[in-house]
């Protein structure tokens, strides 16, 4: 049996809903177009946000992304040095400008890649990790599928134009909730302006990073096919949305239009966190074990995105099974949270218990399904 339990929670102090307007977003001049919560997930606006899309050099956001993954998963060090192929060397478009029969540490080879674009120093990775650019882009469609980053293929690790090389703009936005959120100490990287190798300074093409102090990353990308593109996200009032526009007309068109999405998303939306990681939500009767109870809640942080000033209740209704019989293990899941505002679910997560409950000995057992037995005939 399924027990229900329902309560209400105060967004402020004030239960009485406010009328709060939201008008309709802006067009873009864009092919396709994304706005995101990086917080609780929501997608803000959209348009064409599934059409598959050449990337161009947005693709380097999966290439640095798992290289930094080596990093943290210890892999290899910031200092490890890579070697510089002869194809790393010639690759043309942007470039960091290494040397052929060089070695270059990786860190510097990551800021190639985020901060100049660098189609040399991201070929020079790919080669490193995966043996060649081609092994390297199996890796990257890995990664993608992980990510439920569905319609999205990658070939190269640069965005070179290339037969089937496709994302679409949700993914880009999924790509870079990935990136902010597994690799914090290395999202700095992104919002760093200029980087200098090789006596060639280099200013990362971001023009938000010195129009907006709150934007901190991420990547452009242009190529003739795929236009002018831009993944951009930025932080106020504890807030951070992710923006992605695609198929813009020109390097300014692209900055001006991602600043009109985020100046909609930051002017009418804000995130509030409802409940922290395992806060004790609900503490539930346990049959046949060593414990009587065991504490239930959340295995990650929980964030609503609402509208900006909106005053009223939030309904809670937890679903759990009456009967949640040991052994228990940390982490099972035992129910479903379930949070709506005026009839309309604002989110649903598993519940799992916060502990574990052993198993009872055999006469604990033996009594405690006599008992259960006839709790369940008269439930």
């Amino acid at each position: 049996m399924i027990v229900s339990a329902v309560f209400s929670a105060l967004l402020t102090t004030s239960a009485v809903r406010a009328e709060i307007i939201v008008p309709k977003a802006p067009d873009l001049d864009a092919t396709a177009y994304v706005l995101m919560d990086a917080d609780s997930g929501r997608i803000l606006v959209e348009h064409n946000a599934d059409e598959r899309l050449p990337p161009a050099s947005l693709t380097k956001m999966m290439t640095s992304y798992i290289a930094v993954h080596e990093l943290e998963l210890g892999n290899v060090e910031e200092q490890t040095p890579v070697p510089i192929s002869v194809k790393a060397w010639r690759k043309g478009g942007s470039k960091m400008f290494v040397r052929e029969g060089t070695e270059v540490p990786l860190i510097d080879l990551l800021r190639g890649i985020i901060v100049q674009s660098g189609n040399d120093a991201s070929v020079a990775v790919a080669e490193y990790f995966a043996g060649s650019e081609e092994a390297f882009a199996g890796w990257m469609n890995q990664y993608a599928e992980r990510f439920g980053m569905t319609g999205t293929h990658f070939v190269n690790a640069t965005g070179w134009p290339a037969d089937g090389h496709l994302t679409t703009a949700g993914d880009i936005a999924r790509l870079a909730l990935h990136i902010i959120k597994d690799h914090p100490q290395y999202y700095k990287l992104y919002a760093e302006k200029y980087y200098e190798y090789n006596n060639i300074r280099q200013p990362n093409r971001n023009k938000l990073l010195w129009r907006d102090p709150t934007v901190d990353g991420l990547k452009t990308g242009h190529t003739e096919e795929a236009g002018f593109c831009l993944a951009a996200s930025a932080v106020r009032d504890n807030t951070r949305l992710i923006a992605v526009v695609m198929g813009t007309r020109s390097e300014e068109a692209r900055a001006r239009e991602t600043q009109k999405l985020l100046a909609y998303g930051f002017r009418y939306y804000e995130t509030r966190k409802v409940y922290s990681a395992e806060d004790v939500l609900q503490s539930n009767a346990v049959w046949l074990g060593k414990a009587e109870k065991v504490d239930i809640g959340l295995e990650k942080e929980l964030y609503l995105t609402l509208s900006r000033g909106l005053k009223g209740e939030l309904e809670v209704n937890i679903l759990t099974n009456e009967f949640i019989e040991a052994p228990v293990s940390k982490g099972q899941v035992l129910g479903t949270l379930t949070i709506s505002m005026d009839g309309e679910v604002q989110a649903e997560r598993p519940l799992i218990a916060l502990g574990e409950v052993e198993e009872a000995g055999f006469f604990g057992r033996f009594w405690g399904s006599i008992k259960l037995f006839f709790a369940r005939m008269f439930a």
